[in-house]
């Protein structure tokens, strides 16, 4: 029997199926990356932090302090 479609069996929002996996599938690989930066960035530090953690411990002087953040900034 025909139906108002045809017999693809489809109605009128499946044609726009695919739009929305498209933006499915956006969503999920966005999360991912943002998930994947968020990981990567975490045990990146700069030069000047990692000199203010070894001068809080104490294993640098205030005269090797200043000149190291000296060279750093140069």
């Amino acid at each position: 029997m025909m139906h108002w479609f045809g017999n693809y069996g489809m109605g009128m929002g499946m044609g726009f199926g695919w739009i929305v996996m498209i933006i499915f599938w956006c969503i999920i690989i966005l999360l991912a990356m943002s998930i994947w930066k968020r990981n990567n960035a975490d045990g990146q530090e700069t030069a000047a932090e990692i000199l203010k953690k070894r001068y809080a411990r104490g294993e640098l002087s205030r005269e090797e302090f200043a000149r190291m953040k000296k060279e750093i900034n140069e």
